[in-house]
C-alpha cells in the first residue's frame, strides 16, 4: 500500500547558545541556535514519519515556520511513491509555487523552508526503505540519482547525461568505498574551539581537547580586531604544530579590500584556507580575492543560496572549497547538483554544520559523495561542532577525528520528543 503524506507540523525551537557564546562570530555576535522543525505525518499503519529541519540563528524563526506552512499544500496528499518516480518534478513544484516564487525565488526564508520540508521528504523515504540516507543514495542508480536534480539553470555547466557519465565512472569502485566508510568513518574537523567570543585561555584549552580526541584539523573565527585575531591564531598553530591545518572564517564580514589586507598579516599563521572573506553573492570579488592570497586558499558556500551560485563560483575559478550547506540549499536534490557541479569542476567539498542538526545531516552527504560521486578523500574534511547532539534520536559521533558512519535509517533529524518540548518557542520551559 502506498504511503501517502497526511500532514506537515511544523514548530519553532531555539536554543540559548548566546548565554556561552557558542557559535559567536564577527557577524553573529550572540546566535540563539535554532531550528525551523518539521514532522511529515503518514498514514503508515506503524505510525512512520519524516523529520526535516533548517537551521537559523534565533529571531525569525517564525519565519520560517510560517513559510513551511504554506508550502506544505505542495508535500500533503502525495504518497512517497508519486514522489519518487519523479524527483525533480516534485521539487520543481516546491521551488516554483507561483505566488511564493516572487519572495525567493530559490533563496531566502521560502528556501529555508523547502529545504526543510524536502529533508523531511528524504528522511521519510530512507525510513521506508530502512536505509541510512546516504545508503539510500548510493544504491540508486546513475540514472535515479541525475533524476533528482533540476537541471534548469545549471545546463550550460553540467548536462544530464555528462552528469550519469560521471556517475558511472565510479561505479567500479563504489562498493570498496562504502566498505571502507563503514569502517573508517568520515575525516572531521572542529570548530568547537575557535569561536570569536572565547576566552584565549579557552581557546588553547579546547585546542588541546580537540587535539587529544584525533583532530588535525582546527578552525578559528576572524574578523573582529585584527591584532586580536593574530594573537588567537598564533595560539591555535602552536598547539597544532607545524603539520596541522588551520582554517579561518570571516562568516562575510570583509569587502574585497578589506579581506585582501586583512589576510597579509594572518598569512604568517599558514592558514590553509580563509572561509567567507567576502558576501557570498560576490563571485569576483571571490576571485579576485582568491588571486591576491595565494597560496593561501578560498572557501564559501554556507551562505550560497543555491546550485546557480555554486555554479558561477566554480565556473569563474572563484574558491578552492565548496562548502555546501544542508539547509541553505533546497534540501537533498539541490545538493546533489552541487556535489555533481564540484566533481565537475575538480573542487574538494568540505560541507559546513555545526548549527542544530547541521552534522546530523552533512556526515550521510560527504560519505555518499565520497562513494559514488568524488570519490577521493584529497582536501576533504567535514565540519563538526560537539553541541546540541544530545538532543537527537540519531546523533552524530565522531571518534578519532572522524565521524562515524550512520547505520540507523532516516536521515538523521529526528529531535527526542522532551527536547522539543523543552525548547519550543516561546513557551517551552527553557524559554520561561
Amino acid at each position: 500500500m502506498a504511503t501517502r503524506i497526511l500532514n506537515a507540523v511544523a514548530s519553532d525551537v531555539r536554543f540559548p547558545t548566546s548565554r556561552t557564546l557558542a557559535g559567536s562570530d564577527a557577524m553573529n555576535r550572540d546566535p540563539d541556535y535554532s531550528a525551523a522543525y518539521v514532522i511529515l505525518e503518514t498514514d503508515d499503519p506503524g505510525g512512520l514519519s519524516g523529520h526535516g529541519l533548517t537551521f537559523t540563528t534565533g529571531r525569525g524563526t517564525e519565519l520560517c515556520v510560517e513559510a513551511v506552512r504554506l508550502l506544505a499544500n505542495h508535500v500533503v496528499g502525495l504518497t512517497m511513491e508519486d514522489i519518487a518516480a519523479d524527483m525533480a518534478g516534485f521539487w520543481r513544484g516546491l521551488v516554483g509555487d507561483s505566488q511564493l516564487r516572487w519572495l525567493g525565488p530559490e533563496k531566502g526564508v521560502v528556501h529555508l523552508a523547502t529545504a526543510a520540508l524536502v529533508n523531511a521528504v528524504w528522511d521519510l523515504y530512507a525510513r521506508l526503505e530502512r536505509k541510512p540516507l546516504w545508503k539510500l543514495l548510493v544504491d540508486m542508480s546513475s540514472q535515479q540519482l541525475v533524476d533528482c536534480v533540476d537541471f534548469r539553470y545549471i545546463e550550460d555547466a553540467l548536462k544530464p547525461a555528462e552528469a550519469v557519465a560521471m556517475l558511472e565512472s565510479q561505479l567500479p569502485s563504489r562498493a570498496e568505498r562504502e566498505v571502507e566508510m563503514r569502517r573508517d568513518g568520515f575525516p572531521a574537523y572542529t570548530t568547537s574551539a575557535g569561536w570569536l567570543g572565547y576566552s584565549d585561555a579557552r581557546i588553547k584549552q579546547l585546542a588541546e581537547e580537540a587535539i587529544g580526541e584525533g583532530f588535525t584539523h582546527l578552525k578559528l573565527k576572524v574578523g573582529f580586531d585584527a591584532e586580536n585575531d593574530l594573537r588567537r591564531a598564533r595560539a591555535l598553530r602552536d598547539a597544532l604544530g607545524p603539520n596541522g591545518a588551520l582554517m579561518l572564517d570571516a562568516n562575510q564580514v570583509w569587502g574585497v579590500e578589506e579581506a585582501i589586507s586583512y589576510m597579509r598579516p594572518l598569512a604568517e599563521v599558514d592558514p590553509w584556507w580563509i572561509e567567507e572573506p567576502t558576501s557570498p553573492d560576490d563571485v569576483l570579488g571571490h576571485r579576485r580575492i582568491r588571486d591576491a592570497i595565494r597560496p593561501i586558499k578560498v572557501a564559501t558556500g554556507e551562505h550560497v543560496q543555491n546550485r546557480i551560485v555554486f555554479k558561477q563560483l566554480l565556473q569563474a575559478e572563484a574558491i578552492d572549497f565548496c562548502q555546501i550547506d544542508s539547509c541553505r540549499l533546497g534540501g537533498v536534490n539541490e545538493v546533489i547538483a552541487v556535489l555533481l557541479l564540484a566533481s565537475k569542476f575538480g573542487v574538494p567539498v568540505c560541507p559546513h554544520a555545526g548549527g542544530v542538526g547541521l552534522c546530523e545531516y552533512v556526515r550521510h552527504l560527504s560519505i555518499f559523495d565520497y562513494i559514488a560521486v568524488s570519490a577521493s578523500l584529497e582536501n576533504r574534511v567535514c565540519e563538526f561542532v560537539d553541541h546540541l547532539h544530545e538532543h537527537f534520536v540519531d546523533p552524530a559521533v565522531v571518534a578519532g577525528g572522524r565521524y562515524v558512519c550512520p547505520t540507523l535509517p532516516g536521515y538523521s533529524a529526528e529531535m527526542k520528543r522532551d527536547s522539543l518540548s523543552t525548547y519550543s518557542f516561546p513557551g517551552g520551559p527553557a524559554w520561561a
